[in-house]
Order: C-alpha cells, then structure tokens, then sequence
C-alpha cells in the first residue's frame, strides 16, 4: 500500500470512528432517558431523538458511500498477538467490554460471515426456494404482491377518510351559540331580561300616599322631621303609587313632592 492510501485509510477510519462516537453517545443518552424519565416523556421528545439518531446513521452511510472513502472491505485484519492476560489498554479502548484478546474471542469480534447456525438456516431455505417450480414460485409472488396491495390500499383510504372527516369538523365546528349571543347583545343594549330594582321602605314594606317617614337620627316629639310623600292624580282614577314611566326603568316618577316640616321652636331655646 502506498503512503498516499495509508493516510487517507487512516483518515476516513478517524471520520468513521468520530461519527459512530457521536452515534452511540446519542443512543446513549436516548437509552438513559427511556429507563430514568419514561414518566415525563411524551411523544413529540420521543420523535426528536429517533430523527437525531436517524439522521447520524444517514451521515455515517454517506461518509462510508463517499468516493474518498477506500473500500474497506478489501481491507484484512489480522492478530498479531494473542494473550490470555487481562490488556488495561485493551479495556480502555472497548471501554471496558473486551478486558483479553484471546482466542476465545477473536473469532467473535473478527468475524467475517454469520454463526454457522445462521449459515445452515440459509442454507436450508436456499434449498426449499431452488425446489420450487418457476411457474409456482411466480404466483408465490403474485399472490403476495396482491395481499401487500391490497393492505397498502386499505391503509391509504382510512388514512384518506380520516383526514377529510377531520377537515370538515373543523370548517363546520361551531364555537359559540347564536342564542346566547342575542340574548347577551339584548340585555345589554336593551335591558332585556333584566330584573328591575326594589328600594324597599324603612319599615321594610311599601309607602303609601300620604304616609309620613320618620327621619333617622331626629328625635323629640313634635321636633321630629317628617318626610310628607304625595302622590299626584293618577290618570287612571285610582289611589296608590304612580308606576314608573315606560322606557325608563327604576326612576323615580316626577310627580312625588318631599316636605320636611321642622320645629317652630327648639327645646332647648330660651
């Protein structure tokens, strides 16, 4: 190899190590937060982090698609030392996963193909496919791709039904009631529906015509103030209080005239 390919080996290898770095470190931190903060998650977070995970795994692929990038596959690893002992600098590098580089774990970790378990269940279904005829493998797979369809299908009109029943509930939701907006704007312009005020009398009843109030805080026989309430002649012929005029509710009529008789002489003069 030519000293021009062994340093960019050893840089596109520093490039995939620093963005594998920053992958697990994010898996990592995704992990924590699932087993200590499950609680308190919800599901926009949840979606943050798969799309940070997603797009590193992306910038990985394109850095190992990448024409600087050499073809690593045609690259061997072979061990040059093998040692039962525990390596501290091993440790350090794997982060404590792999403590010996020893022939029981060499083959695990330099493994170029699948378990041989693996390999026989390939092997086993390769066999199976290349027993089947053209002619039935073909509608095999006609019948699968007609199953796939039609799934494909129902997923995409629920999908389509749900959105236009959505979109109509939310042109035709109505947010507020046309009645209790008519009856807002009538009483407050209006006064409709409005109860009308009663001042009740200090006796706790109703004043006649003619009846005389005594004044609080005035007392003394003939010194007390007296409020004389007469009422003017009702168009109707009848006796009682005159009703408030129409259009102007809880005023008082025009035609009540106040008196507040006084002592001629006070007790106490000379």
């Amino acid at each position: 190899m030519q000293p021009q390919e062994e340093k960019q080996l050893e840089a596109s290898v520093d490039a995939i190590i620093s963005r594998v770095a920053d992958l697990k470190s994010s898996l990592a931190a995704f992990i924590l937060k699932l087993e200590n903060e499950f609680e308190r998650m919800n599901w926009p977070s949840v979606l943050d982090n798969f799309a940070l995970v997603s797009g590193q795994l992306n910038t990985l692929n394109k850095l190992l698609k990448n024409d600087k990038t050499p073809l690593l596959r045609n690259q061997v690893i072979i061990p040059l030392l093998l040692s039962p002992d525990r390596d501290d600098e091993l440790m350090k590098l794997t982060e404590g996963r792999v403590p010996v580089f020893s022939h029981e774990v060499v083959p695990d970790h330099l493994r170029t193909k699948p378990d041989p378990e693996v390999e026989e269940q390939e092997k086993q279904l390769s066999t199976e496919a290349a027993r089947l005829a053209p002619d039935v493998a073909q509608k095999h797979i006609q019948a699968l791709n007609k199953m796939c369809g039609n799934l494909l299908d129902k997923l995409n009109n629920a999908r389509e039904e749900r959105e236009s029943e959505s979109g109509a509930l939310r042109q035709n939701k109505q947010t507020f009631n046309p009645a209790d907006t008519n009856a807002l704007l009538a009483a407050i312009g209006f006064g409709k529906g409005l109860s009308k005020p009663i001042r009740p009398s200090p006796q706790g009843g109703p004043v006649s015509s003619g009846q005389s109030v005594p004044v609080p805080g005035l007392q003394g026989g003939p010194s007390m103030a007296q409020v004389s309430i007469q009422s003017g002649p009702n168009p109707q012929g009848m006796q009682g209080p005159v009703p408030p005029q129409q259009g102007q509710p809880g005023k008082m009529p025009t035609t009540i005239k106040t008196n507040i008789k006084s002592a001629s002489m006070h007790p106490y003069q000379r």
